[in-house]
């Protein structure tokens, strides 16, 4: 949803609940201080309330909210923030047909949308330590993307 925080002239509940409504899934990262977060606990009801799939990452040491605490979360920590990310999108992409991102251009800042490489792609560069290659639509700039969590490197 942070696409619509953009949107400064909308109330911060209506973009929360467009953004909601635009979407099918909902990743709740639940760190130490976001599960006591009343605003986090909000979206989670709002996202349960809309019956969306919600997956939880949960950061080690912290309680799933009593909403969703019968779903299994993705655990995590502060260096494994990465790979927690890498194992939602693997899972996501099993379940849908999602086939393209958003990626910023490191060099210039440009938001532009890439097709996702196939799965099997991600699986080698991830068991071969190498980072996925595409280029920048816009200037063109060669651009590595971490194989875990396809954000620029």
């Amino acid at each position: 949803m942070a696409v619509y925080r953009h949107a400064q002239a909308i109330a911060l509940a209506e973009r929360i609940r467009f953004g909601m409504r635009q979407s099918d899934c909902v990743v709740a990262i639940l760190t130490l201080d976001g599960v006591v977060s009343p605003l986090v606990n909000q979206e989670i009801g709002l996202a349960s309330g809309m019956d969306h799939l919600i997956v939880p990452l949960l950061e080690r040491g912290a309680e799933m909210p009593a909403l969703i605490r019968h779903l299994k979360p993705l655990p995590f920590g502060r260096n494994s923030y990465a790979d927690a990310v890498g194992e939602v999108i693997r899972n996501i992409r099993a379940l849908t047909r999602l086939e393209w991102l958003k990626i910023k251009c490191p060099k210039y800042g440009e938001e532009m949308t890439q097709y996702l490489p196939p799965q099997e792609e991600v699986e080698k560069a991830l068991l071969g330590g190498s980072c996925l290659d595409t280029i920048c639509t816009y200037c063109e700039a060669a651009i590595s993307l971490d194989p875990r969590t396809l954000w620029p490197l």
